[in-house]
Order: C-alpha cells, then structure tokens, then sequence
C-alpha cells in the first residue's frame, strides 16, 4: 500500500491556473526574448530542420520584447 506524505502528495495535485499579474508577464516577456536570443545563435542546418530562412530567424530576433505572437499567448 502506497502511503501520500506532503512529499510525494505534489505530484497528484491538480495543476496550478497559469499565473496572472504583472510579475508573470515580465517573466513571458524574458522568456520570449530568451527564446529570440537562441533562434539568432542557431546555424542555417539547425534553422533547416525548422522550416525557417536565415531571413526569417532574424526577423522574429529583431521583434519587440512584448510583441509575441498570439499562439505563443494562448498557453497563458
């Protein structure tokens, strides 16, 4: 028989909402950025496997902090 502890109890929680606010959307915004910041570093090889132009990679690197696309928001 398995025994629930507050240890091991987390893993059958139910999932947390996605957090609101203004801390959270700081947080978006430093992860969009990070993301840029990698999409700008991979190589042409890296950038086929994507579907996606040297062109293209660096468009979406130059785009604004805040200006993500709206699939990107959907998850929030």
């Amino acid at each position: 028989m398995t025994f629930l502890t507050r240890r091991n109890a987390a893993c059958c929680a139910p999932a947390r909402p996605a957090r609101r606010g203004f801390f959270a959307t700081l947080a978006r915004m430093a992860a969009y950025h990070r993301s840029r910041r990698a999409l700008e570093r991979l190589d042409s090889r890296l950038l086929d496997d994507l579907g996606l132009s040297k062109t293209e990679a660096a468009f979406e690197a130059r785009r604004r902090i805040w200006d993500a696309p709206d699939h990107w928001r959907a998850g929030r």
